[in-house]
């Protein structure tokens, strides 16, 4: 089952449950799928990668927004964007961790035998 599938159904469930927050959400990162489906001069569609770019997107405003909303002194608000972003994340791949990306950097500069900046192209 693809991530658009995925959406839907847990849309369905959402709506089923009552969870507002939820449904909500899923709805917006929906009709954020079609709208980019249908941009340009024919519609498509998207890839997994494509969705995922846009739900990162997504995720992305919400996090800025709960950030303005908390300067703003806005508590309510903040939470419903913070809650909002805690729904799309659960749809995007697990973010690396510090040590992860510090393995693959010392992989790769260990596959190139590069020494030091002087051995860079």
């Amino acid at each position: 089952m693809g991530l658009k599938e995925t959406l839907k159904s847990d849309l369905t469930e959402a709506i089923r449950s009552s969870d507002k927050v939820v449904s909500g959400t899923i709805r917006m990162v929906l009709t954020a799928i079609t709208n980019e489906e249908v941009s340009g001069k024919e519609a498509r569609t998207l890839s997994e990668d494509e969705i995922i770019a846009v739900l990162s997107r997504e995720a992305k405003k919400r996090r800025e927004a709960a950030e303005e909303f908390a300067k703003g002194n806005r508590p309510e608000k903040a939470a419903q964007e913070k809650a909002e972003g805690e729904v799309i994340a659960k749809y995007l791949p697990a973010q690396l961790s510090e040590d992860d990306v510090k393995k693959l950097i010392a992989a790769a500069i260990a596959s190139t035998g590069a020494a030091g900046p002087a051995d860079m192209g």
